[in-house]
């Protein structure tokens, strides 16, 4: 399985729920473009995703989505992991990626 490690700041959507996400780098976003099965919906490519920070390491299986405005894909930061490791926005964020399937 082919990965990639970044950082990216984390940031909240401005909109009606509290969603947080991580931009990709166009690396990472270059990963999951260049995947071998076609996208899901909304362009969504399933990823297992590594936060390694000061509390530990935490892995999770979500999905990325490609964001029009920046040409790259977002990734969605659940609430469990920001708590777990005590992320506010505009945090600094390791992640290692690879994409699933």
């Amino acid at each position: 399985m082919e990965e990639c490690t970044f950082q990216a700041p984390l940031w909240r959507w401005e909109g009606p729920a509290a969603w947080f996400f991580a931009t990709l780098t166009e690396e990472a976003s270059e990963l999951c473009r260049d995947r071998p099965e076609p996208p899901r919906g909304f362009g969504s490519v399933k990823v297992e995703a590594t936060l390694s920070s000061e509390a530990g390491v935490t892995t999770w299986q979500t999905s990325v989505f490609p964001d029009s405005s920046s040409g790259r894909f977002l990734l969605p930061v659940k609430k469990s992991v920001r708590k777990q490791h005590d992320l506010d926005e505009g945090d600094l964020l390791d992640l290692t990626l690879a994409v699933v399937g």
